[in-house]
């Protein structure tokens, strides 16, 4: 097959189905008819290793552990549709990037969850905020477009809330996020601690799960739901 003079590095099929929100036109990951929460997580990079396939993917690790998935979508779609569902993609976000750069992760996220989504696997939008600027009016809430109110989000806190000023970083992300989207469940990815999640409880149904480092002798896939289990002291 020739190939094509135009090279698309844009993946312009991964939109071709997509509904877009604002003004900077994000890719919309649709509210799901049911929600379906998750009883088992496992990381993409550790895939191969369930036996069941009755956990959710997730890409909350180093961002090189999912490469692929962002270069070459469509060849992980039969693997992604034995698993139960995906969270879509943890691009980096980092508070010292360029705010181009935290929009355009913000959009590979959505855009890969959205083609998920087209064919046919269970998708729960993860969010992902940077600095406060990815969150303000003046940049349109990028870092919640395209996801839809009163559903299912999920994100993740494992290496975002180390140190003081890290977790008031995240509370203040947190907490616009709740009154931005009032999900009406929360997927935890790593540690709730109290400091940063007891003021927000009553606001969705939070659902925590250890992260695959802290935890790979089984009880890993356990949902955490009793309030007193909830917080990390």
């Amino acid at each position: 097959m020739k190939k094509s003079v135009v090279d698309d590095a844009f993946s312009s099929y991964l939109i071709e189905k997509a509904f877009f929100e604002g003004k900077i036109e994000m890719p919309c990951i649709a509210k799901p008819e049911s929600i379906i929460i998750p009883e088992a997580l496992i990381p993409f990079s550790q895939r191969r290793s369930t036996t069941t396939y009755s956990e959710f993917v997730h890409f909350y690790e180093y961002d090189e552990k999912f490469a692929s998935v962002m270069s070459s979508t469509n060849k992980f779609l039969d693997e992604l549709r034995r698993f139960k569902g995906v969270i879509s993609p943890d691009c980096s976000l980092y508070t010292d990037m360029p705010l181009v750069v935290q929009m355009a992760n913000t959009y590979l996220n959505r855009a890969v969850g959205a083609f998920f989504q087209s064919q046919g696997l269970y998708v729960i939008p993860n969010i992902r905020w940077g600095d406060e600027r990815s969150y303000s009016p003046q940049c349109e809430k990028f870092a919640f477009l395209g996801v839809e109110k009163n559903s299912i989000v999920s994100i993740g806190t494992y290496g975002c809330i180390r140190g003081k000023e890290n977790k008031r970083r995240f509370q203040k992300g947190l907490e616009a996020m709740l009154i931005e989207l009032s999900p009406r469940v929360v997927v935890v990815y790593g540690a709730m601690p109290k400091d940063v999640f007891a003021d927000y409880l009553n606001y969705a149904d939070f659902h925590r799960f250890n992260d695959w480092i802290s935890d790979k002798k089984g009880n890993y896939v356990r949902r955490i739901i009793a309030d007193q289990q909830y917080f990390d002291f």
